[in-house]
């Protein structure tokens, strides 16, 4: 009988902790938490990057075309958005709850993150970290 009292002592609380904390501890973000992918792990500082530039008359940016199309360009780990005929929006694509790059959707000026449905507008002042962009002619360029 103790040998069964002491099993359920010890194992009961591991048990338990594993199977309701998990849930209880994560949470989803708000649009004023931030994220950032850039930033080395061992001392936060944040990693440079040189300048990109895109022709986005190339077929890989067709939904760039028109004003509302956008896309989740991996390569570069951006989200691009078409504001206007004049302005192209880029973001950082690394979700700002979790991290998470690729299950991105958009419509009426808001992205929305796939794995927990977490939204966050096009406006430059969420948590989405925006990069400063000029477009010319077809000719995007990006400064981080």
């Amino acid at each position: 009988m103790n040998d069964r009292r002491n099993f359920l002592k010890t194992a009961c609380k591991p048990f338990i902790l594993a199977a309701f904390s998990i849930p209880l501890l994560e949470s989803c973000s708000t649009e004023d938490e931030t994220f950032s992918s850039e930033t080395n792990q061992d001392n936060n500082a944040i990693i440079p990057r040189e300048p990109i530039i895109i022709d986005i008359s190339k077929n890989t940016f067709n939904n760039l075309q028109d004003v509302g199309g956008w896309l989740n360009y991996l390569e570069e780990n951006i989200l691009l958005v078409r504001i206007s005929e004049e302005e192209i929006r880029v973001f950082n694509n690394s979700c700002p709850h979790q991290g998470n790059k690729d299950k991105w959707s958009y419509s009426e000026g808001i992205f929305e993150c796939g794995y927990h449905n977490n939204r966050y507008s096009d406006n430059c002042t969420g948590s989405l970290t925006c990069y400063e962009a000029s477009l010319v002619d077809n000719i995007l360029t990006i400064n981080f």
